[in-house]
């Protein structure tokens, strides 16, 4: 199917007379939640398709967008990949947009409030506050469509709210799982910390197989003011996933929020992610590793949107490519008139380790104020053959040698992780792939 078959008119699988199912089946939900869902379908056969003349599809593969055949599986899978485990406060997890295993929230957390929960049963039990915060602010990266897909067709998704001046130390997981052939999911995050709350949320993305996938998930992120958020996203799909993913982090007055992303898997993948920090004194980490080869092209479109004064944001994005991978990045730092004393700094680098690699930087700066520091940068490199020298020459192996080097690489970017157990879960995610 080629690009324009997209819109209006959805595949088979994805079909109107699908979706009225899809909603059928949820009538038990609040009817805000309906009507945002029929908007979306709705959207979603408005908008057209990606274009070659959209800047912000620039270097994209746009003839590979193709969502002919995929359905929406009715039936969790048994096999359930086993990831490194790391103490966590709490844990859910869906196979096939199903949620098959789920752990208590602990009795002392429950009891000051915090909310962690699959989002149909936020839904129910929370519905004003999940309205409150739910798309709050809009998609503005390139992929709206595929946004609007995932709203329509959202069935799985986790829901965490901590109330203001609850710290919890240990994270919060959530793991979607696909398997069969041709199988979709779109799922949803939402995560709100209340004035001066601390947590953590780590979110797998993972192929239980090898089948042809296509994932479109979405996060909202939100950060009240003068609390601590890190959110870490890691996806590991099938080989041939064609995947989605849009954060949306909003940062309030003194508040911090890292977000650090680890991609793997997928055929063709695409990752947006927009911090907008709306108070003095907020701050934004904004984090990701990429392991790119074969034929693998990872797509990053960044923003960072500074609206108060004396805020700082930085970001960091590493990606390692390999035989004939491609990656694109395009960031950009807005500053808007009233973000006087901004500080903000974004580089992308890039370990070339094949010469049929492709890598394509494009960072920018957008400043409305004269009082600022703001940089940007992009570096593209190979690793040094005295290093690969040295580390053989005490018997390792080039192949060790080389994964070695790459793990220094990334080191720079997970060392920003304070939880060291879960530091080491995604070293050990990281490593799985060298190993294929």
């Amino acid at each position: 199917m080629s690009v324009s078959s997209l819109s209006p008119s959805p595949t088979e699988g994805l079909s109107s007379a699908r979706f009225e199912q899809h909603l059928s089946q949820r009538s038990y939900l609040p009817a805000w939640w309906l009507e945002a869902k029929a908007a979306a379908w709705n959207q979603f056969n408005t908008l057209p398709s990606p274009a070659r003349t959209d800047e912000t599809w620039r270097f994209s593969n746009l003839n590979t967008l193709d969502l002919e055949g995929f359905e929406l599986p009715e039936d969790a899978s048994q096999h359930i990949p086993n990831l490194s485990a790391f103490p966590h406060a709490a844990e859910i997890i869906f196979s096939n947009r199903q949620l098959v295993a789920r752990s208590a929230v602990p009795s002392d957390l429950l009891a000051k409030g915090v909310i962690f929960a699959p989002l149909d049963e936020a839904l129910r039990s929370h519905g004003d506050l999940v309205r409150e915060y739910f798309q709050k602010l809009p998609a503005n990266l390139g992929s709206e469509k595929f946004v609007a897909l995932n709203t329509a067709f959202t069935g799985s998704g986790a829901f965490l709210f901590v109330p203001k001046g609850v710290e919890i130390a240990e994270p919060f997981v959530v793991q979607h799982t696909l398997s069969g052939a041709n199988k979709a999911t779109f799922p949803h995050t939402i995560v709100i910390l209340g004035d001066n709350a601390k947590a953590t949320l780590v979110e797998f993305f993972v192929s239980a197989d090898n089948g042809r996938h296509l994932a479109s998930g979405v996060n909202d992120l939100h950060a009240g003011p003068g609390s601590q958020l890190v959110y870490v996203g890691a996806q590991n799909w099938s080989r041939d996933t064609l995947a989605f993913q849009t954060n949306s982090i909003v940062v309030e007055r003194d508040a911090k929020v890292l977000s650090l992303n680890v991609h793997l898997g997928g055929r063709q993948a695409r990752h947006e992610s927009h911090s907008r920090l709306l108070g003095p004194g907020a701050h934004s980490e904004m984090l990701a590793v990429t392991v790119a080869n074969g034929a693998q092209e990872f797509d990053q479109r960044t923003l960072q949107t500074h609206v108060s004064p004396n805020t700082t944001s930085n970001l960091l994005y590493k990606n390692a490519l390999l035989d004939t991978a491609k990656t694109i990045f395009s960031g950009l730092i807005v500053v808007e008139p009233d973000a006087q004393k901004t500080d903000a700094y974004q580089k992308n680098r890039n370990l070339m380790l094949s010469d049929d690699a492709e890598a394509n930087s494009l960072p920018g700066l957008e400043i409305q104020a004269n009082d600022v520091k703001c940089s940007h940068g992009s570096t593209s490199s190979r690793i040094e053959p005295e290093q690969e020298f040295y580390l053989q020459s005490r018997g390792i192996k080039p192949q060790a040698a080389k994964q070695m080097l790459v793990f220094a690489f990334f080191e720079e970017v997970l060392n920003k992780l304070e939880n060291e157990d879960l530091h080491t879960a995604l070293r050990t995610l990281i490593e799985s792939k060298f190993k294929k």
